[in-house]
């Protein structure tokens, strides 16, 4: 996984405290961390957590995936003017260590954290609280199933924010952020249609089991957080370089500077939410909650739009209950069950409306001059022959993947390529190359066009059929509109007579 993602809003501006000295790390921490110090791995105990790491395969897997950027420093935040009662604060935090298996306790790392939170980010809560609302229920079920701690919910909030769909500049994707390889080794497909890394249940179910692989290596939940952020060889190595300790504010100074402010992060995070009455943090109302939804199995390959217009969910609802689906399209494939998750008000709605659905369906097939994007399994492995004009970046563009994975699935030590090299390439998507782009523009249909304003409710499903003959993938050509691109109130849009 692992890069975290701390989405731009609220975690941009993670907090790092840089490495205090350990002889001063522990000055105003209570006996029970006090008592923790002392505990250490025996060399033994170390090598066995090393072979544990092998055995699960998780040694190097995040090596060369973690995102490196940098985290301002704490020290360089003014806020000096907001207080918090010192006694207080210990008092709370004495309070939730006493309900969960996380160690937590005063420590100026942990106070200027909250105090930073409560400063800088505290006009971006109504929206966290939220999306918690919807989204803590489900997966506190899975984690009380896989007997991990339900306090686990808030590193889904550190990772993404709660978003689904959130991804990092290197790739990793979802509520838990799984990059590509970590998310197929724990059973998460994607597909030109679908990315399980973005389906909240299936990428949580990943996520615990994960969690619960780390904890067998560690036994510690603080130790299991530190490694689901840098990996597990770089707590490993921390553990070694302090000389055995198993404590996470032991080992702090000896991890990555970004894993030294997520733990804090984590703990700053599950104080506000236990403490938001206190502090004045009021969640907005969601639109809807996780138990007021269903799913539905689907018979054939349909699309958002068709579902709107036979049944009136909102498009936007159909987009926010099933993040899994990138282009808005649930594909009917033999052996896969997929769903489309509906408010259970609509059920009803949906299932009378079921067949017409389909007949719907099938007449816009019928139209279509394209077929639909061929479905396929991106872990699918292609063969690339390098064309005179090829270079990383164009091939990379053209698959959707970094060069780094063109480089590292192919042993390559520099960016050179020579004419008729093969290549293994994993896809991710097919971009359309611009001088496909420019054919397309240029075959534009005789005569004048009619110019139609997009209004808000609109996509290009329903502006199709207020137009006689015209199909969605003959607006798109004509206005060299590509893939899933949303299109805003106001645009203009080109409409021949068919």
């Amino acid at each position: 996984m692992k890069s975290s993602f701390f989405f731009f809003f609220f975690f941009f501006s993670l907090i790092t405290l840089g490495q205090v000295k350990k002889d001063t790390l522990y000055l105003n921490q209570d006996s029970l961390i006090q008592d923790l110090q002392e505990e250490i791995f025996s060399d033994k105990q170390i090598a066995l957590i090393d072979s544990l790491i092998l055995e699960n395969k998780l040694n190097s897997i995040f090596t060369d995936e973690i995102r490196e950027y940098y985290i301002p420093n704490i020290d360089t935040v003014n806020i000096s003017e907001f207080e918090i009662d010192e006694s207080l604060l210990k008092e709370r935090l004495s309070r939730i260590n006493e309900t969960t298996p996380f160690h937590i306790a005063f420590n100026p790392a942990l106070e200027k954290i909250i105090k930073s939170y409560l400063k800088h980010r505290r006009k971006y809560y109504p929206k966290f609280m939220a999306r918690a609302a919807y989204y803590f229920p489900m997966i506190e079920k899975y984690l009380d199933q896989f007997d991990i701690p339900l306090e686990m919910k808030y590193l889904a909030l550190v990772e993404s924010a709660l978003l689904p769909k959130a991804k990092s500049r290197v790739g990793a994707t979802g509520l838990w952020q799984f990059m590509y390889s970590t998310g197929k080794q724990y059973k998460l497909k994607v597909s030109s249609y679908v990315d399980e890394r973005q389906d909240p249940i299936k990428a949580t179910i990943a996520a615990c089991n994960y969690l619960n692989d780390l904890y067998t290596i560690f036994g510690d939940w603080d130790l299991t957080l530190a490694a689901y952020n840098s990996g597990p060889g770089n707590v490993s190595k921390a553990i070694r370089r302090s000389g055995g300790y198993k404590n996470y504010w032991n080992i702090r100074p000896f991890l990555p500077r970004e894993t030294a402010g997520y733990v804090p992060a984590f703990y700053a995070t599950m104080y506000l939410f236990t403490f938001a009455k206190e502090h004045n943090l009021k969640g907005n109302i969601p639109e809807i909650y996780y138990f007021e939804t269903d799913t539905i199995h689907i018979k054939r390959t349909i699309s958002f739009d068709q579902i709107t217009a036979q049944t009136g969910i909102k498009t936007s609802t159909l987009q926010f209950l099933n993040p899994a689906y990138k282009l808005d399209i649930i594909p009917y494939i033999q052996g896969r069950n997929y769903t489309i998750r509906v408010p259970q008000k609509k059920v009803d709605v949906f299932l009378k409306n079921e067949k017409q659905l389909y007949m719907l369906a099938d007449a816009d097939d019928a139209k279509r001059e394209k077929p639909l994007p061929q479905y396929f399994e991106i872990d699918k492995r292609i063969r690339y022959r390098v064309k005179k004009g090829d270079y990383l970046g164009k091939i990379a563009y053209r698959y959707g993947i970094r060069v780094s994975d063109i480089k590292r699935w192919n042993g390559l030590k520099n960016n050179h390529l020579t004419i008729g090299q093969r290549l293994s390439i994993y896809p991710k998507n097919i971009r359309v190359p611009k001088s496909t782009k420019k054919q397309v523009s240029q075959k534009l249909p005789k005569g004048t066009p009619t110019i139609y304003v997009v209004k808000r409710g609109d996509s290009l499903w329903t502006i199709a059929k207020k137009f006689k003959k015209v199909s969605v993938d003959q607006i798109k050509e004509w206005n060299n509109i590509w893939g899933t691109k949303i299109i805003q109130p106001g645009t203009k849009l080109k409409i021949y007579k068919s």
